[in-house]
């Protein structure tokens, strides 16, 4: 090396300074804090920190850069080759190319510790990658009679040296292991670090594939991520019924179920960790790996499922003041919780907010970020508890409702889980008030060809809760349901599809045509459902507004598996979400999962949503005065006095027909027919 500079511009970075010349390109960018990754600390082991020469004139910069103006390719880069396959034109191991004349380098998106993973279209904000849990490849020196040092503290000693990590603290769980790897490696180990604290995990050699897993425990179905903790990638995703229904179907009876079976909780906590334990299998055996790769989890669940997971009663949050035992996050070691992946396995659980808002509305406010915009956002997850976010960058109100299960097909007479079979799409025709249906399965409409053929021997096995919105948004757009939600009985005069049905009408989407199935229908208290549930959400946005002091929204964003099947107009139509242009409407997916995805590669991001959290204002429904008045005057469809002028000038308002006198006549005459 001498001592006559050249000049070096990291893009896209734009970061610049002069060097010595043979300085190695990754010395240059770590004194400059460029932003490269490097599992192996140099070596030309891991290609973490690979990177690209450009050639060519640079004007804009005074510099001219070529693939010569770095060293000529050496062996330790030949060796990576033969492991790892040939590296791109013009991409050298930055370890390893020294630099000999100016140069302009470009560091890949792959190549960057905390890279920006790009989202689906559909979804908010991009995750910056900056994990909890790093990989920390060192060569340990051997222990000697003249030196007293233990292995730990070689190992201690080793990671100090080659990456300046100092005071940590070994978790005992490594130190069986600590030998063998050493062993094994030939002094060479890979060591986890959680936290820039803690040593978690050790394997001999150099061991690249860290895994995390982000999971959303709901009430009804569990979702879990299985991520690459160096790349950001997403390598499997799976999900599982929660198996507690069996315990009851939304969360009150389940508490409920718990009052009255004191060993409840317990028998609830081991269902659910089992199920977890289930979910992990599942993914590390579809990405051909180990659980024992799982160095983190990250989760987010409803008050409720947080605490029966934690072992925690949650007696408490079945009436008032809805008391959490913790609202703070936590991290736990995943063996406390009986978490079958690596033994030095950590997770993180999001904070939750409120007696019935959660981590789980932690994770959609993590995802969504509206305390980033100016833009009044409201954000809704709606499952049996519809929990429901207002706000921008000045202020965040939250709060939770209890819309019940309706939207997911329970307390519904044909109701369903979405499956295959299930009624998911209603259209009914305005003139004729005949109806045409799509079923999950099936890609034809019930009126195309080939319908039936389609569905084989499932046939329509009833209506899932996006079914059951359109269905009777169809049926108050085609004025077969009035504003009030009642079934016009007289217009059993035109079509066979509205019939008697006790004292009230139904009507009529699917005739059973084959033994052993059954018609599909709407009933009266079907539809009484459907007003129960979507009243109860309108009133708690209402009084998220009255707080806010405001009636505009600029942006509208549904979340949870619910928001991102049903149809927005419909859901508008009937009153489920406040009037506003339907172009700012969106699905956000599952945006509870995403958070715990979010806070799963971002460990900045954990400190961020606490301080949000607290942060935000809570507003509790049960002890709000006007929640009551709210929820009469939501159960008309869409409003009863609140004017929808987006919608209707979007889609065609509903026709209007006036029911006629002989209505109960009609009624009684077609029911004696029909017997």
């Amino acid at each position: 090396m001498t001592d006559e500079l050249v000049k070096i511009l990291f893009m896209p970075s734009g970061r610049r300074g002069s060097f010595p010349r043979g300085t190695p390109v990754l010395d240059a960018a770590r004194s400059l804090g460029v932003d490269i990754d490097s599992v192996c600390g140099g070596r030309g082991l891991c290609g973490r920190c690979r990177i690209e020469c450009m050639s060519g004139s640079f004007p804009k910069h005074g510099l001219v850069s070529d693939t010569d103006h770095l060293s000529p390719f050496c062996a330790t880069e030949s060796r990576f080759e033969e492991r790892k396959g040939k590296l791109p034109e013009r991409h050298r191991l930055s370890c390893h190319a020294n630099l000999l004349n100016d140069v302009v380098i470009d560091v890949p998106p792959e190549s960057q510790v905390h890279r920006q993973i790009i989202r689906k279209e559909t979804e908010h904000r991009d995750i910056r990658l900056n994990t909890a849990t790093r990989l920390h490849y060192i060569e340990v020196e051997p222990a000697t009679l003249e030196d007293p040092r233990g292995e730990s503290q070689l190992v201690m000693d080793a990671l100090f040296r080659d990456w300046q990590l100092d005071g940590l603290h070994i978790e005992p769980s490594v130190l069986p292991r600590l030998q063998q790897a050493l062993i094994e490696g030939s002094q060479a180990i890979t060591v986890a670090v959680y936290n820039n604290r803690d040593v978690i995990a050790v394997w001999p050699g150099l061991f690249e594939h860290p895994r995390g897993v982000a999971i959303d425990v709901g009430s009804t179905t569990v979702a879990a991520h299985l991520c690459d903790l160096g790349t950001g990638a997403v390598l499997g995703t799976a999900s599982v019924m929660n198996p507690q229904i069996r315990f009851g179907e939304d969360l009150m009876s389940r508490v409920s179920y718990i009052m009255m079976h004191p060993e409840g909780a317990a028998e609830m906590t081991a269902v659910i960790r089992r199920a977890l334990n289930d979910l992990f299998l599942e993914l590390s055996e579809g990405d051909n790996g180990s659980v024992e790769d799982i160095l983190e989890i990250t989760l987010v669940a409803n008050p409720i499922m947080h605490h029966i997971l934690l072992g925690i009663d949650p007696i408490n949050l079945g009436g008032a003041p809805f008391a959490l035992t913790t609202t703070e996050a936590l991290e736990l070691r995943a063996r406390d919780l009986e978490l079958n992946v690596h033994q030095g396995g950590r997770v993180y659980v999001l904070p939750c907010i409120a007696g019935h808002v959660g981590a789980d509305s932690a994770g959609v406010i993590l995802a969504e970020h509206p305390e980033q915009d100016t833009a009044m956002t409201l954000v809704i997850d709606v499952g049996t508890n519809a929990e429901i976010v207002l706000g921008n960058n000045e202020r965040m109100l939250v709060c939770s409702t209890p819309t019940g299960p309706a939207f997911e097909g329970a307390q519904i007479s044909c109701g369903q889980r979405a499956t295959v079979g299930a009624i998911e799409r209603v259209r009914i025709d305005r003139d004729t008030l005949e109806a045409r249906f799509k079923v999950i399965g099936s890609d034809l409409w019930s009126d195309e060809p080939g319908f039936s053929d389609a569905l084989g021997a499932t046939g329509v096995t009833g209506i899932c809760g996006s079914g059951i919105i359109e269905a009777v948004a169809e049926m108050f757009l085609a004025g077969i349901v009035s504003v009030e939600g009642v079934i016009n009985g007289s217009l059993a005069e035109q079509t066979t599809r509205i019939f008697p049905s006790g004292r009230t009408w139904s009507f009529r989407i699917h005739s059973a045509h084959e033994e052993g199935q059954s018609d599909i229908v709407v009933t009266q208290n079907d539809i009484r459902q459907i007003q129960l549930a979507k009243a109860a959400l309108y009133a708690g946005v209402k009084l998220l507004q009255d707080h806010m002091g405001t009636q505009q929204l600029d942006r509208i964003r549904l979340a949870g598996a619910f928001g991102s099947h049903i149809s927005l107009s419909h859901a508008m139509a009937l009153g489920l979400i406040p009037d506003c242009p339907l172009d700012n409407v969106s699905a956000a997916g599952n945006a509870a999962g995403m958070g715990a995805r979010i806070a799963l590669l971002d460990r900045d991001s954990r400190d961020h949503i606490e301080k949000i959290v607290r942060w935000a204002e809570r507003i509790e429904t049960a002890v709000e005065a006007r929640f009551q008045e709210y929820f009469v005057d939501a159960m008309a469809f869409p409003h009863q006095s609140d004017p929808f002028t987006h919608l209707f000038t979007e889609i065609e308002p509903p026709v209007l027909r006036e029911p006629t006198q002989n209505t109960e006549s009609s009624r009684r005459r077609r029911g004696r027919a029909r017997h």
